[in-house]
Formats: structure tokens, C-alpha cells, sequence
């Protein structure tokens, strides 16, 4: 099977990291554009040459997974800072439609984001006005949006009148301006699956809550999908980073013609209910769309599946990652019983089933007890993959994907290369690493957790040590053969995310 892949943008976890997933099965060939044409972060790449490369390469491939926001507008950032007006479209959906003239029997699956309002104010990936408006542009967005659909407290319409002459008109002209145009392409899409240009549509929602602009620009897309009758083509969930992985499980299932079983345990009783960080609905209603959008069925009963999805959620809140390092809520302990899990855990592991461990009873960030557990009873390096990265969902769609390609003709050695990367990266990088540089190291150095500026190697070089240390103390029981970090780095110089590549049985670079 070979599928032509744009990716959301050009960092490793949506241009590199799908397609390891992927290649785990030796029957998947993935064509993707060269990285020179995909931009680097606020720099858009180059729409036209994309487009001219998807002309190119879909003849010899059997379907495409490809990103709305590389493709109209260079990037994921740039879709933020862009200055666009539907006259823009025009050529855009031309493209589209064109291709599928040209081949109406290839599938394509797509994606395109509802825009993100951060809560925080920081310019890092958004305009420049949202270092010093960001949070209270988020605040406002959420008022407006709870003003509209329950009313208003008298204290929180005089602070919702206090936004309006706290944050400048062209400020909020700027930011609604833009998000309209993003709410128009996303309503372009859905007229695209209705005609059947678009095989199918994902919409994920990057950093929501329960209020906001997020949910009001969900009304206008729900609204449409369900007038023309699209939900089984069109699914809309949190989510971001993780879309190429489950467009990409999707289209393999549908090239097989298969829709796998798959069984899923809870670490915790309330886990199913809990909403987390960063997200707008309970665990629970995200995984199930999340297990429809990959191409899965969930199934009640463990005799049924092949797969399982071993779910680690909180216990009754959920924390950030680093917290389990100075004292984690006492939920953790009292509202969940891990040693039961891990137990479930290794009878699913005897009766043969494939196994992924999505580990978010954090954010960003995976958990330390529950990796030194699995070590103890030497389960880990038998598991499909461990995910914890950034938002539940997330780990989430990322997981079912490399549970997706281990089926029939697949690699294990590439298998626990993707184990390995995961556990370096999600729970010693992202959990512990990350913060104690930021902390302890950096502010010594005149650097910023969003400016390595040109010391980045340097940083490399300790959080490598600190890698391979912690790799050494908690992974005392599990993966017995050799393996080396062969690439180490921060795409965007910046602490948030690391590109990091594990080889089994090879010589380490320099």
C-alpha cells in the first residue's frame, strides 16, 4: 500500500513520527514532500509547490492523507497569522476538485483544524498582539460564547464589559476576522464531502475548553455537517498533532478492508467521566470518536479483540506532569488502583493480545510510577507502544494508529524503536527533563523555555545524559538489546518539543 502523506506541519511529531508509525508494517509505503517545501514554524511553506507535488505523486499512490492547513496555508502557524479573504478559495478548491477529476477512485482523507484560543498570553505560535492580549482575548471568547448560551452573572458582565475596552478593536477585528475566514474553509470542506471530492474529514479542536471560540466556531461546523447528513464522514474531537497518525490508520483499514476490534481498560472508575486539560468532553466520548476515526469498532467483551487499548487516566483530577515530581494529588493514589490494572495488563499479555498503553493521567508528560511498574514485572518492552505526549488525545489518536500497523506483515524491532523513542521522549523528556532544564539550567544561561537562541546544542548534549541516566535507573528490566539515540534536537528551538530517534542494534552517531 502506498499513500501520498502532507503533514499539519513541519516538526517531527506530525512530519516525521505518523510515518515511523506506519512503516512499523512492511507492506506501507509512505511518499511525503521533501522538508524545504513544509516552512519552519511561523514561515509558511509553499502551498503552490505542495499542491504541484500532489499532482506529481498521486498517480502512483493509492490514497492521500493530506492536511488542509499545509496545504492552503503553508503550516499550522501560519494558519494562525495568515490575512486570507475567501477570494483566496477560489483557486484552492479548484485544486481540490480537480484531483478528484482526475482520480475519482483514490480516496482522499483530510484534515483541518477549529483554530485554538490559547488561555496564556504568548506570541510563541500565535499573533504578536497575544503576548500581551492572549488571555484576556481567551476570557472574552469565553464570556461571549456563555453569554449566548446561558446568560451572564452581573459580575461577569461588567468583566466581560471591562474586555471590550481592555483589549483594542483591531486586536479583536484581527483575531474574529481571521478566525471567520478559518470557520469558512472548514464549511468548504464539508461541501467538498458532500460532493464527494473528500472521502473523509477529520476536524480536531487543538487546545479547547467548554466555552469560547472554539465552541462557538463548533456550532457553525456541526450545524452544517448534521444539515447534510455527514457525521459518519466527518468527525470533529480534540485533537491536533495526532491527526496524521489516525488519518493514516484509517486509510489502511479502509485499503484492507477491515475495521478491527478493540477492547479498552481503564486504570481508574472515574477515568471514562473525567474531563482533561486542554479539552472541552469527558475521556470517554473523546475515545470513542477517536476509535471511529482510525478505523477501529469497539467491542465490550476481551474475547472479541485482538487489540487493547490500556487507558491510563486519572484518578479523580488530572495534573500536569511534572507534578508527580514534588507531590501529586492524593487522587492518584486513592481513586485508583494501579497495581490491578497492571495486573489486567499481563493476563491481556498471556492470551496473546496486542497491547498500547496510552498514558494520560497527566499532560504532557507521561508517569514515572506507572513505567517503573511495568519494568518491575517486565511488561514493557512487550507492549505495542507507550504514548504520553502533550494532550490526552494526543496519546490518544497517536496510540490507536500504532496499534492500526501491527497487524500481518510488521517489524519488532521498529515496534520498539517507537516504544523506545516514546519513553524518552514522552516520560523522561517531556515529564522530568523538560522542566528541570527550564528551571535550573537555563535562566543561568540568559535562555528562555522559547529561546535556545544559539546554545541549543549545548542543551542537547544534557538532556541526552540525563536521557540515557534515567533510561539506566528506571528501565532496569526491559529492552535487553543495545540500542543508541541516533538524533537529537529541538525543531523549533524551544523546550516544548524535542525530535528524538532511537536505532536498536546500531552504532551511535557523533
Amino acid at each position: 500500500m502506498k499513500i501520498l502523506y502532507i503533514p499539519l506541519d513541519e516538526r517531527p511529531c506530525n512530519a516525521l513520527y505518523p510515518i515511523k508509525a506506519a512503516q512499523v508494517n512492511q507492506d506501507v509505503e509512505i511518499i511525503s514532500p521533501k522538508p524545504e517545501l513544509l516552512g519552519q514554524k511561523k514561515t509558511p511553506g509553499d502551498p503552490a509547490a505542495l499542491q504541484d507535488f500532489v499532482r506529481e505523486y498521486f498517480a502512483q499512490c493509492d490514497c492521500g492523507v493530506f492536511s488542509a492547513e499545509m496545504l492552503l496555508y503553508g503550516g499550522l502557524l501560519p494558519s494562525r497569522l495568515h490575512h486570507f479573504t475567501e477570494a483566496d478559495l477560489k483557486g484552492y478548491r479548484e485544486f481540490l476538485e480537480d484531483l478528484h477529476a482526475d482520480y475519482p477512485e483514490k480516496k482522499i482523507y483530510f484534515s483541518n483544524l477549529i483554530m485554538r484560543t490559547p488561555r496564556y498570553n504568548s506570541a510563541d505560535e500565535e499573533p504578536d498582539y497575544y503576548e500581551v492580549y492572549g488571555e484576556r482575548i481567551f476570557r472574552y471568547g469565553w464570556l461571549k460564547d456563555k453569554a449566548n448560551r446561558e446568560g451572564l452573572t452581573p459580575a461577569e458582565t461588567t468583566e466581560w464589559e471591562d474586555l471590550k475596552d481592555a483589549i483594542p478593536e483591531a486586536v479583536l477585528k484581527d483575531y474574529e476576522a481571521r478566525r471567520a475566514f478559518n470557520v469558512a474553509v472548514n464549511l468548504l470542506h464539508i461541501e467538498l464531502v458532500a460532493a464527494g471530492v473528500l472521502t473523509f474529514l477529520s476536524i480536531p479542536q487543538d487546545d479547547s475548553a467548554p466555552y469560547g471560540y472554539t465552541a462557538l466556531d463548533q456550532k457553525w461546523v456541526y450545524g452544517a455537517i448534521a444539515e447534510k447528513r455527514l457525521k459518519e464522514k466527518i468527525m470533529v474531537y480534540p485533537g491536533a498533532d495526532e491527526v496524521g497518525f489516525t488519518l493514516l490508520a484509517r486509510a489502511f483499514h479502509e485499503y484492507r478492508g477491515e475495521k478491527p476490534n478493540l477492547f479498552v481498560r481503564y486504570s481508574s472508575t472515574l477515568g471514562p467521566e473525567l474531563v482533561p486539560l486542554y479539552e472541552d468532553r469527558p475521556m470517554n466520548e473523546s475515545l470513542k470518536a477517536h476509535v471511529m476515526a482510525a478505523g477501529f469498532q469497539l467491542v465490550d467483551s476481551i474475547d472479541q479483540a485482538e487489540f487493547v487499548l490500556a487507558y491510563n487516566t486519572p484518578g479523580k483530577v488530572m495534573e500536569e506532569s511534572w507534578d508527580q515530581l514534588t507531590g501529586k494529588d492524593i487522587t492518584y493514589d486513592s481513586y485508583r488502583h494501579l497495581l490491578t490494572f497492571l495486573s489486567e495488563i499481563e493476563n491481556d499479555l498471556a492470551t496473546g493480545k496486542k497491547i498500547a498503553l496510552c498514558d494520560s493521567a497527566f499532560a504532557n508528560g507521561g508517569e514515572l510510577e506507572l513505567v517503573q511498574l511495568l519494568d518491575e514485572k517486565r511488561l514493557l518492552d512487550h507492549l505495542m507502544s507507550y504514548k504520553a505526549w502533550n494532550t490526552n488525545c494526543n496519546s490518544l489518536g497517536s496510540s490507536l494508529a500504532a496499534l492500526a500497523f501491527c497487524t500481518g506483515n510488521y517489524d519488532p524491532r521498529k515496534v520498539q524503536e517507537n516504544m523506545l523513542h516514546n519513553l524518552f521522549e514522552d516520560l523522561f523528556y517531556q515529564a522530568i527533563i523538560r522542566m528541570t532544564i527550564t528551571r535550573e539550567v537555563l535562566p543561568d544561561l540568559g535562555l528562555t523555555y522559547f529561546d535556545l537562541k544559539e546554545q541549543a546544542p549545548k542543551i542537547v548534549k544534557l538532556v541526552q545524559e540525563q536521557m540515557l541516566a534515567l533510561a539506566q535507573r528506571e528501565l532496569r528490566h526491559s529492552f535487553s538489546k543495545e540500542y543508541t539515540i541516533t538524533d537529537l534536537a529541538f525543531p523549533w528551538n524551544r523546550m516544548f518539543e524535542i525530535q528524538c530517534e532511537i536505532e536498536i542494534g546500531s552504532e551511535q552517531c557523533e
